[in-house]
């Protein structure tokens, strides 16, 4: 989808979003834009409602202005977002304007949906299934009871989701906790995944892209090398094994050093905190966050492990200590100070030469200091730049940070 004035938008665009219709209709044609849900970087989520039906969507706005330089970030995330978004027929909602990329698929129902893009001079559009149940981690902490089998049942969603994505030959590149909504307030709600501003197609070239999380990034992105669908499988295995204790399994005040410690795979299952925790648990999070790409496990391995498919995981309640450490180590908005993708790509190159080195690190911060912020090297060796992806729930994933105090 062309965007920003490109020469041949205005045909592609025509061809792309109303199948082959003469005259685009504006966003205000079809729906009524309501309040404010949510602000990121380069963009702001409000609530629609779609004129005829009355069924309310969220609708991502993108100012193009603060996007220049990153328009084709935006046009990938969108062919992403197209490829696992169908038409509905069902008669549930508002059929999407597109077809996905290589024809008509049936959506994933775990993964938020694209129903209709629009334009304008100065803006793009985007129509968004709604999603309302709040982050995952906010979620855990409201619970009143939480166990292995809850966090075995997430991790068994997510996993079927990123499987469908790997499947159709997508790696998101940037799964966190932050990522992941509740469809709804319900208590039975189904979990989301959102933001796909990083996602990559591997029919577009072979990624070498330093991107992501850093907690959460797998060791060979760091490395620099080639990489594949297995990043995802990392980036798992990190969040569920925050969903047993509350904490990551790689922290340091110095950035250098946090790396040092994702290259090597260095992680402990710490007394206390992980004494109730099933072995079967454990051997899971291990095959995940496993540094030999050759013997990590796929989506596919990972849904077969009896922890996931069997009765592995345990139902002693684990809430006390999970939540109590989510409010010390992810508590929102503790900083707010942006964190320059250039130093972190410096650092991951001095640490691909030297896996010891030691770095400038970070300054400020605890812990785990600013080092959730999102990497992107922009001038990259698949051609990737920063992901145009923010949550519908608000706040710039770019600069959200936590600390860890266990």
């Amino acid at each position: 989808m062309p965007l920003f004035g490109k020469k041949d938008s205005g045909k592609k665009i025509r061809k792309d979003v109303k199948d082959g219709c003469e005259k685009m209709p504006s966003i205000d044609d079809k729906y009524v834009i309501k309040e404010l849900l949510g602000t990121g970087a380069f963009s702001e989520v409000r609530l629609c409602e779609h004129k005829e039906t009355a069924q309310q969507y969220a609708v991502k706005i993108i100012d193009k202005k603060a996007l220049k330089g990153k328009e084709d970030s935006l046009e990938n995330e969108i062919r992403v977002l197209k490829r696992f978004s169908a038409r509905r027929s069902d008669g549930s909602g508002v059929q999407s304007a597109v077809p996905p990329v290589g024809g008509p698929r049936f959506a994933h129902p775990n993964i938020v949906q694209l129903l209709e893009t629009f334009e304008d001079k100065s803006k793009v559009y985007l129509i968004m299934e709604l999603v309302t149940g709040g982050e995952l981690f906010d979620r855990i902490v409201e619970k009143g009871s939480y166990t292995e089998r809850d966090a075995s049942n997430l991790i068994r969603q997510v996993l079927e989701a990123v499987d469908y994505m790997h499947e159709q030959g997508v790696v998101h590149r940037d799964l966190k906790p932050e990522n992941l909504l509740y469809y709804s307030p319900a208590e039975d709600s189904k979990i989301m995944i959102s933001d796909f501003g990083l996602s990559k197609m591997e029919d577009s070239g072979f990624m070498a892209t330093a991107c992501g999380t850093p907690g959460y990034v797998a060791p060979e992105v760091l490395a620099q090398k080639p990489y594949g669908k297995a990043v995802d499988v990392w980036s798992i295995g990190v969040i569920s094994y925050i969903l047993l204790c509350g904490y990551p399994p790689f922290y340091d005040e110095n950035d250098a050093n946090l790396f040092a410690q994702i290259l090597k795979g260095e992680f402990e299952f710490d007394s206390p905190y992980w004494d109730e925790i099933s072995d079967s648990a454990k051997d899971f999070i291990r095959n995940l966050m496993c540094v030999n790409v050759e013997r990590r496990f796929t989506c596919k391995q990972a849904l077969a492990h009896p922890w996931i498919s069997g009765n592995a995981a345990s139902s002693k309640n684990i809430h006390g200590t999970v939540s109590e450490q989510l409010k010390k180590n992810f508590a929102k908005s503790r900083w707010k100070q942006a964190y320059h993708a250039a130093t972190v790509i410096r650092q991951m190159q001095r640490m691909a030469l030297s896996s010891g080195g030691s770095g400038t690190g970070s300054s400020g911060g605890g812990a785990y200091g600013r080092s959730s912020s999102r990497i992107s090297n922009a001038a990259s060796a698949d051609g990737s730049t920063g992901g145009a992806g923010d949550e519908q729930t608000g706040g710039q994933t770019d600069t959200t940070t936590a600390s860890s105090s266990k």
